[in-house]
């Protein structure tokens, strides 16, 4: 969607050297593209319910909004700065994309040798009760967004979360929107935990070592919520079914152990063994979503 607004914004910021500089706040390209953007927009809000990807519209605003950004240019015949943004525009992108390819590359290699299937393993192993696997989730995904990013933080987290508390819905609402407010929070002190970070690092806004002033508010950002939603957790024990089992390649029987009156998880040492499944291969935080949620 950054690609999309860029079109009213960087137009005229690129056209200084050009000497040709338009308002777009009081011109009609910029009205007909704030449209597009905000039909766009809300195209991506009823994803699921079109069930029609994200990037289509956002991809469709962009090259709508930079036509309009064009013909404004060219009938104020000032062509050559509307080539300049266009190139400045593209050569952000391309920065953007490249540092992205380098960074996902190191996340999928961890993925292929089965890195986030053990540690979803050994969480699960260790039969947690619901209140300390919801502390616990949230704070892997707070300690962990701000180097894999939030988004895929958050997915590692949920199929945890899914895997064990199939059997309380009540559990998985709160545990994913805990480890979701973990995973932004995390990401706002590093360049690397959220794409908006990123790019104010990129473009020297904020150097490196600043982010890091904003660690203590990004705990409290989290703790405050957390420490509000783990009243409403349930206190017994986390149960995972033969389901569960399945998706995180265990075979064995479980065995449940009621010493603090709650049900506990084991599994069999083949959990860890989940990346030699077919499945394994894919995205592990994408198989174990409605299918509704990975369209």
């Amino acid at each position: 969607m950054a690609v999309a607004v860029a079109g009213l914004a960087i137009p005229a910021a690129a056209s200084e050297d050009a000497g040709a500089i338009l308002d777009f706040s009081e011109h009609w390209a910029g009205f007909v593209s704030l449209a597009v953007f905000v039909a766009a927009y809300a195209l991506v809000i009823g994803e699921e319910t079109l069930h029609l990807r994200k990037s289509k519209p956002v991809m469709a605003a962009a090259g709508i909004i930079w036509v309009f950004v064009a013909i404004a240019y060219a009938e104020a015949d000032a062509g050559a700065a509307a080539e300049a943004a266009v190139r400045h525009n593209l050569l952000e992108f391309a920065e953007l994309f490249l540092f992205l390819l380098a960074a996902m590359t190191y996340i999928n290699a961890m993925d292929e040798r089965g890195v986030f299937a053990r540690l979803r393993a050994w969480l699960i192993s260790q039969g947690y009760s619901y209140r300390t696997l919801f502390w616990v989730t949230g704070g892997i995904a707070f300690v962990l967004s701000p180097i894999a990013d939030n988004l895929t933080t958050a997915l590692l987290m949920a199929t945890v979360i899914v895997a064990i508390g199939a059997a309380s819905p009540k559990f998985v609402v709160l545990a994913c929107i805990n480890v979701i407010v973990a995973a932004n929070a995390g990401g706002a002190f590093s360049p690397f935990g959220d794409i908006t970070t990123l790019m104010v690092w990129q473009k020297g806004v904020i150097a490196f070592e600043e982010f890091f002033v904003l660690f203590v508010p990004s705990l409290v950002n989290w703790l405050i919520p957390a420490a509000i939603m783990t009243l409403a957790v349930p206190r017994s024990g986390s149960r995972a079914g033969p389901a569960a089992r399945r998706r995180l390649g265990g075979d064995g029987p479980v065995r449940r152990d009621g010493g603090d009156g709650g049900s506990h998880a084991q599994f069999p040492a083949s959990a860890a063994g989940a990346r030699h499944d077919d499945r394994a291969r894919r995205p592990q935080a994408l198989w174990l979503l409605p299918q509704a949620s990975r369209q």
